[in-house]
Order: C-alpha cells, then structure tokens, then sequence
C-alpha cells in the first residue's frame, strides 16, 4: 500500500521560512514525477512545485524564487523548502506522486494528508 506522510507544517511569520517533508512507503516514486500543491478552502488544489524523474522542476509564478523542490531517490522523500513566505501562502499543503515520469496528474496522484501551514503578517 501505497502511503504519503508529509511533516514541517507550523506557524511562521511573514518573510520566515519552513521546509516541508514527504516520505514516501509502499514502492519507489524514483522513475515517476513527485510535486507539492496547496489547498485553501473554497478554492481549487494548486500546484507550487513539480520535479520530474529526470530532476526537471518548474514552479508557478507565485512562488519561483522562492520555493524549491527537491528529492532524495535513496530515501524516497521529497521536500519543498519555502523562503520569504507571506500571508498568501497560508494554506494546507499536500505531497504527491504520479503515476508518468515527467507530469502530475490530479486525478491520478496518489497524496499525503496534508499538513497546515500559515503564514502570519
């Protein structure tokens, strides 16, 4: 069985950062893209990183600069490291692992619980 289980979650002021953890159990995600999205109620999931298989990243505007994904193959575990964090990025914030090598299927990912972060002005 597959399972996702994120962890860095918390509370920090606008301008602080926070890195997110995701371990991965169950099989290998190491020839499959693995991404982080957030969620806030009432709107769509986003998605704010993405790294392929072959360790291609992309970002959406609202975080390139400031946000990096990264994955540890031996480990299993990709992380997303957060700086200059504002209030915007307040949100929960979900892992997940595709099912192709370069993109991220919503529908398709398998996904974490979640872990709440929230960014304070």
């Amino acid at each position: 069985q597959v399972r996702l289980v994120e962890s860095g979650g918390g509370l920090v002021q606008a301008g602080g950062s926070l890195r997110l953890s995701c371990v991965v159990s169950g099989r290998s995600f190491s020839d499959h893209a693995m991404g982080w999205y957030r969620q806030v109620p009432g709107k769509e999931r986003e998605l704010v990183a993405r790294i392929s298989s072959e360790g291609y990243r992309d970002y959406p505007d609202s975080v390139k600069g400031r946000f990096t994904i990264s994955r540890d193959i031996a480990n299993n575990t990709v992380n997303l490291q957060m700086n200059a964090l504002k209030p915007e990025d307040t949100a929960v914030y979900y892992c997940a692992a595709g099912r192709h090598p370069a993109i991220l299927i919503p529908d398709a990912n398998y996904w974490g619980q979640g872990t709440q972060v929230t960014v304070s002005s």
